[in-house]
């Protein structure tokens, strides 16, 4: 690697005066598990970096007046995963975090961090994206809130400037929805995806009243497929609409080709995968 300054500032303030809107050089790091190894690839080679983990104001997570909960930038996803606050509030993120990567990245990486990163094979995107969530992002002219849906602007790509950083993440209440997320890997359970699947949704009796439907991975950024929710409301509960729910989302799903399959192959997974995660929601002992 080449050689870089390290910046280590103590608040917040601090961390978004180092940064440089019109050098894309100037980087800030949190866990480090994904830019580490593209430096040592050569990928990136920083000028500086401007560290996260003296900003303890970014490491809360804490319910909030309207039954949100609010998850710190910095919070290391094993963290997340252990939460009895996650648990209780969005159990489909404890369990999607079983299977994200390994420990040794989860006891690393950041919750921040891997949505600033924009890979789209990540696995908290989908379901950030299906339980509603939002980040709250500081910049030298204060704070905005991103819908997670608009933060990812194309692969490896937000829509966050230079000197922006994520802050927060806000995972809003959620009712007697429930949700689940699947996804199709190529080769252990813990390896990059081919395909992720999201969906929340909200029955009344024997109908669904609605729903949200996220795919990612086989896509070049994770997104909802609205056509494939507006299909599903007021449908049947049953195996015929997650059969027209799968056929539908083939056809919307814009798949494309990588490592992990062709976008044919992946086609054919979004036809699948979308009709069995409906089925795991709504079955009589679905998840929440």
């Amino acid at each position: 690697m080449t050689p870089f300054e390290l910046a280590e500032p103590a608040t917040l303030k601090e961390a978004v005066a180092l940064l440089d809107p019109d050098d894309p050089s100037v980087r800030p790091i949190a866990g480090g598990t994904a830019l580490m190894l593209m430096m040592k690839a050569g990928v990136f080679q920083p000028s500086k970096l401007v560290s996260l983990h003296k900003v303890n104001e970014l490491t809360a997570i804490g319910a909030m007046p309207d039954g949100a909960l609010r998850i710190g930038a910095m919070t290391a996803l094993a963290t997340l995963e252990r939460s009895a606050a996650v648990r209780a509030h969005a159990p489909v993120i404890t369990r999607t975090l079983r299977t994200l990567s390994n420990i040794r990245v989860r006891n690393v990486a950041t919750i921040g961090g891997s949505l600033a990163h924009a890979d789209p094979h990540m696995d908290m995107p989908p379901v950030l994206i299906a339980l509603g969530a939002h980040v709250t992002v500081a910049g030298p002219a204060g704070e905005r809130t991103i819908p997670v849906e608009q933060l990812f602007a194309g692969y490896f790509e937000t829509v966050l400037a230079h000197n922006e950083l994520i802050t927060s993440v806000v995972v809003p209440a959620q009712r007697d929805g429930r949700a689940v997320y699947l996804k199709c890997t190529t080769r252990a359970v813990h390896d990059w995806p081919a395909l992720g699947v999201a969906v929340a949704v909200e029955s009344d009796g024997a109908t669904v009243r609605d729903a949200r439907v996220v795919v990612s991975a086989a896509t070049e950024t994770p997104g909802r497929l609205t056509g494939v929710e507006q299909a599903l409301r007021g449908g049947r509960i049953g195996d015929a609409l997650w059969r027209a729910a799968g056929e539908a989302a083939a056809k919307e799903a814009q798949t494309i080709s990588d490592g992990q399959g062709s976008a044919a192959y992946k086609r054919q997974l979004v036809r699948v995968y979308v009709a069995r995660a409906l089925a795991a929601a709504l079955k009589p002992d679905g998840a929440n």
